[in-house]
């Protein structure tokens, strides 16, 4: 699904974010993005959903190079590409269901569509009871399930999920961890970057370690405190 041949990132202060990364990622794969604050996670993420543009190197999405993607197109390549936030990102004056229902509603889906997918998917994510509520009255738990929703709504292909668990209490994380487990074990594409050694570590599942922009590690059923 997600290749990328020699990429690197350079902004224009001269930091040198992603260095020299060549890295496959299959349809279906669950993939652990790991590392301290500034190895380039984010930054890897970004170049996946064109956020940003490498300066060197291929990143090919589905056998087609990202940057290639003009105008029109880059929202399209973004409709295969489910993005959960640290932050949530929710819309604080919409409720539970028109937040989830946007994502649709700027795909052009009509409102009886958007009746019908939301309910399902807020069912799956455990929030079947809390659609008419706004993300203020919602625990941190919550507003990240609402999220995911938002995410999967569209049946992307790919989830990238960055830090999901970072604003939320360890049981939290947990549940949080085992949807998006769940949500793969559906077909979907998942990758998470993360600081959360302890989930990483119990979950054994693909692991890719960076350190300075550059793969230091990548391994199958791989951990998180050999890269600590």
């Amino acid at each position: 699904m997600i290749q990328m041949y020699n990429v690197s990132k350079i902004f224009d202060n001269g930091v040198k974010a992603v260095n020299d990364v060549t890295l496959h990622i299959p349809k279906g794969d669950f993939l652990f993005l790991v590392g301290p604050s500034g190895a380039g996670k984010s930054t890897l993420s970004k170049l996946i959903f064109r956020e940003e543009l490498a300066t060197r190197g291929k990143v090919l999405f589905n056998k087609k190079n990202v940057a290639r993607y003009k105008g029109k197109e880059v929202p399209l390549l973004r409709r295969n590409i489910g993005m959960v936030f640290q932050d949530f990102r929710l819309l604080p004056k919409k409720n539970v269901f028109d937040n989830v229902g946007f994502t649709l509603q700027v795909t052009g889906k009509g409102r009886r569509e958007i009746k019908k997918s939301v309910p399902a998917v807020l069912k799956m994510v455990g929030l079947e009871n809390k659609s008419e509520m706004f993300p203020k009255q919602l625990s941190g738990g919550e507003q990240q399930r609402a999220c995911i929703a938002r995410a999967i709504v569209n049946r992307p292909p790919l989830i990238i999920a960055d830090e999901p668990t970072g604003n939320l209490d360890p049981v939290t994380s947990r549940d949080i961890m085992s949807l998006l487990l769940d949500i793969n074990r559906r077909g979907t594409t998942v990758i998470v970057a993360t600081h959360a050694w302890d989930i990483v570590n119990s979950m054994r599942q693909r692991v890719v370690a960076l350190s300075a922009g550059q793969v230091v590690r990548d391994e199958e059923k791989g951990a998180y405190d050999r890269c600590r």
